[in-house]
């Protein structure tokens, strides 16, 4: 597995090219950009640049597309996306992300009918370029009450959806932090493969009951009570070699420099590697 940064906690890392030498001097392998960065041929070629000048992949890149709202909407950012993949591509990166809030304010059914179909067009257009998607389900209690009716939030949920989906490139980006806010034991990894699993983020969470755990306020990996190692051995088990990259929500932006932020991140991927039995 690749050690992996969004800039989730980060602080000021600076242009992309500046993130990816940030990225390399603290041993990180991958890092994850926005797909905006991607759709501009020039900008692809200075992120090409950098990843090879410093060894690093780009791991994954958002979904820009606004595919919880109106078709208006939805079609107005399919062609950015086309754009976003092709430039994701052209660096060899075969990733694209996005989350599923576990609660709606629109009815249900006809929400998830009309997502099914949406998504099931970006996983085609992301097909075309040889890219997979990945759906993120969202664990905390306080979002699952935040709008009037309750979606999907468990793994199970979410790959019930994807077969619904119905195409062979979607797949689950997983979350420790959601893992452990829905009550999902590593374990529970074991049954799947590794083509299920697209993406991975990691992070961490205070030692308060799960239940009053909050989405933005997570603690950087290996400094909370989530057995993030536990989930990496079974990923392992289960053949995923992809990146890892580190996600760290937080209410407000960082004040520390980002040079002391990457040194705590790069200490808890060392210890939680370390204790995982990982490079």
């Amino acid at each position: 597995m690749k050690r992996g940064l969004t800039r989730a906690g980060l602080g000021d890392v600076g242009t992309n090219e500046q993130f990816i030498a940030l990225a390399a001097a603290y041993g990180f392998q991958s890092v994850d950009l926005n797909a905006a960065d991607l759709a501009e041929p020039e900008r692809v070629e200075s992120i090409r640049a950098s990843l090879e000048q410093h060894g690093v992949e780009l791991g994954s890149f958002s979904l820009n597309v606004e595919w919880r709202t109106t078709d208006e909407a939805f079609r107005a950012g399919l062609p950015l996306l086309a754009a976003a993949a092709a430039g994701a591509a052209a660096l060899g990166c075969t990733r694209c992300c996005t989350y599923v809030l576990p609660a709606t304010d629109a009815l249900p059914a006809p929400f998830l009918a009309q997502a099914t179909k949406r998504l099931r067009v970006v996983a085609q257009l992301l097909g075309a370029y040889g890219i997979r998607l990945g759906l993120e389900f969202v664990g905390p209690h306080h979002l699952r009450t935040r709008w009037q009716h309750p979606f999907l939030w468990t793994m199970d949920d979410t790959l019930t959806w994807i077969d619904a989906i119905g195409e062979s490139n979607v797949g689950l980006l997983f979350d420790v932090y959601h893992a452990y806010t829905t009550g999902l034991a590593p374990a529970e990894l074991e049954r799947l493969s590794a083509h299920q699993i697209v993406h991975v983020h990691i992070n961490d969470a205070p030692d308060v009951p799960v239940e009053e755990v909050l989405d933005n306020q997570r603690l950087y990996t290996g400094e909370g009570v989530i057995d993030a190692a536990a989930y990496l051995q079974a990923l392992q088990r289960i053949g995923y070699n992809g990146p890892v990259a580190q996600e760290v929500l937080l209410p407000a932006p960082p004040t520390d420099a980002a040079k002391t932020l990457l040194e705590r991140s790069k200490a808890g991927f060392d210890r939680v590697f370390a204790k995982a039995g990982l490079n």
